[in-house]
């Protein structure tokens, strides 16, 4: 990722969990915790959180890995790391999470190493998503599977012109009182740019999974990507 998206996410680390209420309409962690049972992960498995932000994706694998498991969250933004850190000493004082500030495009692991894999709003944040895409692909265990999840524009014209609406009349607003306007101000453009459900899974299929589908949520303003090696 280049340091420009580096750098806002370092900055809206204080407010990206207040945030990402009003973003996801206060949804967001039930889709997180979708998407944690549809990365297949288990009790003593080693498990990947990439775009790790604050944590929440991180926590849920590693209650459901328990002791005897492993969880691995990474994240190019030191200040959102540290803010995963503070929460997890707060509230989870002994999950086996090792924090790694790393980027998505180059991960510091050896091949085949992981049983589940998860990303939250991370893939539409990447340079390079094929580069992504076979990241994921080299550091999964043969059989296992990742989930990913993020927001697109829907394919619905009103439910576009809805989404549009409430980023503009909700969460730019509440950006703007938390003082962090400028920096919420990739969103839209970020969202234009994204390939919908269809091109993701197109695109996992060059990156080399033999199964990939895309699952539609929230009226399709939201997609979870479940790929299996």
């Amino acid at each position: 990722m280049n340091n420009e998206i580096r750098s806002i996410f370092d900055r809206i680390a204080p407010v990206y969990d207040q945030l990402n209420d009003w973003l996801s309409l206060g949804q967001h962690r039930i889709w997180k915790e979708m998407t944690v049972k549809w990365s297949a992960a288990k009790p003593g498995d080693t498990c990947l959180d990439l775009c790790c932000g604050s944590g929440d994706l991180t926590f849920q694998l590693a209650r459901r890995v328990g002791v005897t498991g492993k969880v691995y969250g990474v994240d190019f933004s030191c200040n959102l790391l540290a803010t995963a850190k503070e929460r997890c000493q707060k509230y989870y004082p002994q999950p086996p999470i090792t924090w790694i500030e790393a980027d998505v495009l180059n991960l510091p692991f050896e091949d085949d190493q992981f049983d589940a894999i998860t990303m939250g709003y991370g893939l539409r944040n990447v340079k390079d998503i094929p580069r992504s895409l076979q990241e994921i692909y080299r550091v999964l265990k043969p059989g296992a599977k990742a989930a990913i999840l993020d927001f697109h524009r829907p394919s619905n014209a009103i439910l576009r012109t809805f989404q549009q609406w409430y980023l503009d009349n909700l969460v730019v607003p509440l950006a703007t009182n938390l003082g962090v306007k400028e920096e919420y101000a990739y969103i839209s453009p970020s969202l234009d740019r994204f390939p919908i459900g269809q091109k993701q899974v197109e695109l996992s299929q060059k990156a080399g999974f033999v199964n990939a589908t895309h699952y539609p949520i929230s009226n399709d303003m939201m997609g979870v990507l479940v790929v299996i090696r």
